[in-house]
């Protein structure tokens, strides 16, 4: 079964485009072909990545989006080979969430053969809040299920002492959120930076650890970027996102 990825979330900022390399990245190396979609009318992001089966997909009609064009992005989709991987930027957010609501786009997708997911982020800090609001309004707009990628970069997810599990927005839509990723969270200085600039430079973890990249990094930036890169797909594979049958598999969400 075709799983369509879709990266939905309103906040602009806070890794949605690192959630989707990051899948693009994993779904590949797990033996998926794959097609990805960069949607996001400012920053194409995704588009960077050249070692990536990415297409930009161009919404503005000058200054507005056209939402006519999210008709294009269909059309790809049902033709694309493999699993489909879509970067949705902050400012589209609203529009496609509301293409896809009116044009009952996802029970067209599914009832096509496809399963689809809804990949969102929450992230700590200041965004922490809008984040969340996200989440529910995806949760309560669509009934498939959700894939919720915890993002501490700019703080820890908590509030009075309660973790996301404790949440209101989690206990509230539990059961349909397919799984939790928390993304591995390491020493600023060091990890953080390495991963930094990696991202800035638009390369993949297989090219740099094979030492496909020129300059060649050094050899304790490999190490780290080895760490890091193991312990996300760690996270990847207990989320069972290749796994055909994980749709109906509620087992994996307790």
């Amino acid at each position: 079964m075709r799983t369509i990825h879709l990266i939905l979330q309103g906040k602009g900022g806070v890794g949605k485009s690192l959630a989707a390399s990051v899948l693009c990245q994993y779904l590949i190396e797990r033996g998926r072909e794959i097609t990805a979609f960069d949607t996001d009318p400012i920053n194409h992001t995704l588009a960077g990545y050249k070692d990536l089966p990415v297409k930009e997909l161009q919404l503005l009609q000058g200054d507005d989006i056209d939402r006519r064009r999210f008709d294009q992005l269909i059309e790809e989709i049902l033709t694309a080979s493999g699993d489909v991987v879509v970067d949705n930027g902050a400012a589209t957010f609203v529009p496609l969430s509301s293409y896809l609501k009116e044009n009952q786009t996802v029970d067209f997708l599914e009832s096509s053969g496809m399963r689809v997911l809804i990949h969102t982020v929450i992230t700590g800090g200041q965004g922490m809040k809008d984040t969340a609001d996200g989440l529910v309004s995806l949760a309560s707009h669509f009934t498939v299920r959700l894939v919720v990628w915890l993002n501490r970069y700019f703080g820890e997810i908590a509030t009075d002492n309660k973790t996301f599990e404790e949440f209101k927005a989690y206990k509230q839509h539990r059961d349909q959120i397919a799984a939790l990723i928390h993304v591995p969270l390491k020493s600023a200085q060091t990890f953080g930076r390495d991963l930094e600039e990696l991202f800035s430079r638009h390369q993949t973890f297989a090219a740099v650890l094979a030492g496909e990249t020129l300059p060649v990094l050094p050899v304790m930036t490999r190490q780290r970027l080895k760490i890091w890169w193991h312990e996300m797909c760690q996270e990847l594979d207990l989320a069972g996102l290749t796994d055909a049958e994980y749709a109906e598999n509620t087992e994996k969400t307790e």
